[in-house]
């Protein structure tokens, strides 16, 4: 893995994610782990000095569930400089809503599954 993932500073706040995940990281979690759909993921992946929520190495995808705390213009500010780094270094940015994942797990699933069959690399 290079150096611009999973930076050792960042360990224990990985950590600490993974051991107090909200409601809506729980239930993605046991649709994503164990490459259940098809993908491999990871779970509170730094990529430089910034966590992504879920991380899928082979689509290149990373994916940020938002609550309600997203609304707010400063951390709009934050969520869209996170998304320009990503970005510039490669990586596809797909947010989904709190309320999506708790209200419809199966859809919000269906829709993750979608975007890795769009990234997925061909394989000529």
């Amino acid at each position: 893995m290079s150096v611009l993932h999973n930076q050792r500073y960042l360990r224990d706040i990985r950590k600490e994610l993974r051991n107090c995940p909200t409601r809506a990281e729980q239930l993605l979690w046991m649709k994503l782990k164990g490459s259940r759909m098809g993908y491999k993921f990871r779970r509170q992946h730094s990529i430089g000095s910034l966590v992504v929520d879920f991380y899928c190495p082979s689509c290149k995808l990373a994916i940020e569930i938002d609550g309600e705390t997203h609304s707010d213009p400063v951390v709009l500010k934050k969520d869209s400089q996170k998304d320009a780094f990503l970005q510039e270094k490669g990586y596809v940015v797909k947010r989904i809503s709190h309320v999506a994942v708790v209200e419809d797990i199966e859809g919000a699933a269906m829709r993750i599954q979608s975007w890795c069959e769009e990234l997925k690399p061909s394989e000529n």
